[in-house]
């Protein structure tokens, strides 16, 4: 019964998740015209390539949550078991990588600099919370675990785990 309330809550949450950060992406392409600059036709199409994998590593990370960590991969909601297998044996943070991705996808398909302007702001703003917040709170809460963790695993550059 709790597998299938932590399914339940990640197909809410995630797709919440991915329809909020679509909007705030939306939002932005309106300052496409000032930038005044124009992207060729093949970026849609790059888009959906980039947009693919994006998801699917999401959705492989949501999937390691629920199975692995027995928990959901909303911060207010998360793993209560340590997480280092799957695509976090080879870097720390995989969700926002896809999600990186995916909203680098989104950007190309919709023809935006300003989409993609977005996530250059987005990754910034990611890195700051994973460093000050979240680095330290899985450090508290897996101790040992964690640290030995963090001197194997590369924060955003991929490498597997030897």
């Amino acid at each position: 019964m709790k597998l299938l309330f932590r399914i339940f809550r990640s197909v809410i949450y995630v797709p919440l998740f991915i329809l909020g950060f679509g909007w705030i992406a939306l939002q932005v392409k309106v300052y496409d015209p000032r930038i005044g600059l124009l992207m060729p036709s093949w970026t849609t199409v790059a888009g959906v390539v980039l947009m693919v994998p994006g998801s699917i590593l999401v959705l492989i990370c949501v999937i390691t949550f629920i199975y692995r960590g027995k928990g959901t991969p909303a911060v207010f909601d998360p793993p209560k078991e340590f997480v280092a297998t799957g695509p976090y044996g080879y870097v720390r943070n995989p969700m926002y990588l896809g999600g990186f991705i995916l909203l680098a996808g989104f950007g190309l398909y919709q023809q935006s600099f300003s989409i993609l302007f977005l996530l250059i702001i987005f990754m910034f703003i990611f890195h700051l919370f994973v460093v000050f917040v979240e680095e330290p709170t899985l450090t508290k809460q897996f101790g040992e675990s964690y640290l030995n963790y963090r001197k194997k695993v590369n924060r955003w550059i991929p490498k597997k785990i030897s």
